[in-house]
């Protein structure tokens, strides 16, 4: 016999609506280019499979890093078109793309190799990534010619569906001149090809309409928050999809001059209500966040009073009225966005959604699955 029952109060409240809402915006900066909905990364944390069949009627492709993760959702019963955006990773996963209809981003020679010794099961549908000058992926400009011809001859005639690139600055709060730079070299390596293209990922599309072209490829937008490092979203309003919350499991007063925590980091500076919440880095909850970090209780700003230990933190509630054990706390979500709390820990909102473990459940409202 097994104990079923959560007793743990945390959890990450995924609202599959707004996750279309936000895909429902980009197709309106999109104008008529298609749409790569990017969910890598099991959806930046919200959940791939659900997210997948949420967006499987607007979509008109998904965007995933790897061949599992482009397996996970064929698996689940996901017929859209999927790019696997790393592409193949060994000769296997080209036989492996063939059989479940997977497009490949052909994105270095030695892959093309790969595609050449695959002589059982045909060639892959494919898009190739041009290196414009991020210089992480992505064939050299002045080889796409020649790479697209190969491609045209191992394939029986068929051009690569899309060229791609992706731009290492268009979330810079300051327009970055590498930007306007990636895009000169992108298209003077293109411009004869008469392919469709793609440049736009989410910062671009939010802040460059005119590298929309015939693709884009929002990711993290869909869920609801902006990449760029200003809030200059005037056109669209995205909607957090993601809320992560848990409940105060403990409430003590602490005298002036007693620490909290470990290490004693916190000091109260006056006679202070200290609540103990059930959650943690063991949840994805950052560890090096620091004291005052905001969190809400019954919608309420409190503050981390304390190091964050692998299942709880503590927070000053001494100013909040009315605090009870059970009580909600959010520590992130509709009304505290992700990116606040990531400027707080140093880093950015992908980090803190991708980090949310497989401890924490998530619970999908509006899902119709």
């Amino acid at each position: 016999m097994y104990y079923t029952k959560r007793s743990r109060p945390t959890s990450a409240d995924i609202d599959l609506h707004a996750y279309q809402h936000n895909l429902e915006q980009a197709k309106a900066l999109a104008g008529a280019a298609c749409v790569l909905a990017v969910i890598k990364a099991n959806a930046y944390g919200h959940g791939s499979v659900a997210v997948g069949r949420a967006l499987s009627g607007t979509a008109d492709a998904f965007g995933v890093a790897c061949v599992d993760e482009a397996l996970e959702l064929r698996n689940s019963g996901i017929s859209n078109d999927i790019v696997v955006m790393e592409g193949p990773l060994s000769f296997e996963e080209v036989a492996i793309a063939k059989q479940h209809d997977l497009i490949l981003m052909i994105c270095d020679e030695s892959q093309i190799d790969w595609l050449s010794a695959n002589t059982t099961s045909g060639t892959p549908r494919c898009w190739l990534k041009i290196d414009s000058g991020m210089h992480r992926m992505g064939v050299e400009p002045q080889r796409a010619k020649d790479i697209i011809k190969r491609l045209v001859r191992l394939s029986g005639g068929r051009k690569p569906e899309v060229l791609c690139t992706h731009l290492a600055a268009a979330d810079d709060p300051e327009e970055n001149p590498r930007t306007e730079l990636q895009a000169s070299i992108f298209k003077g390596s293109t411009c004869r090809m008469q392919l469709p293209l793609s440049m736009a990922n989410s910062a671009a599309l939010l802040r460059y309409p005119q590298y929309v072209y015939q693709w884009v490829r929002p990711g993290y937008m869909l869920t609801g928050n902006t990449p760029l490092a200003t809030d200059r979203i005037t056109k669209i309003q995205l909607k957090p999809a993601m809320s992560l919350t848990s409940a105060i499991i403990a409430l003590r007063t602490v005298d002036k001059g007693e620490g909290v925590g470990y290490g004693y980091r916190w000091i109260a500076e006056r006679q202070s209500r200290i609540a103990t919440v059930a959650i943690g880095y063991g949840d994805g909850y950052p560890r090096h966040l620091p004291d005052g970090t905001p969190v809400l209780v019954n919608g309420h700003t409190a503050r981390l009073a304390g190091r964050v230990s692998m299942d709880m933190i503590t927070i000053d509630v001494t100013d909040l009225p009315s605090v009870n054990i059970g009580d909600r706390v959010e520590l992130w979500g509709k009304a505290l966005n992700v990116n606040t709390i990531a400027s707080c820990a140093g880093t950015i909102g992908y980090e803190l959604l991708t980090s949310v473990t497989a401890r924490v459940p998530r619970r999908y409202e509006n899902d119709a699955c």
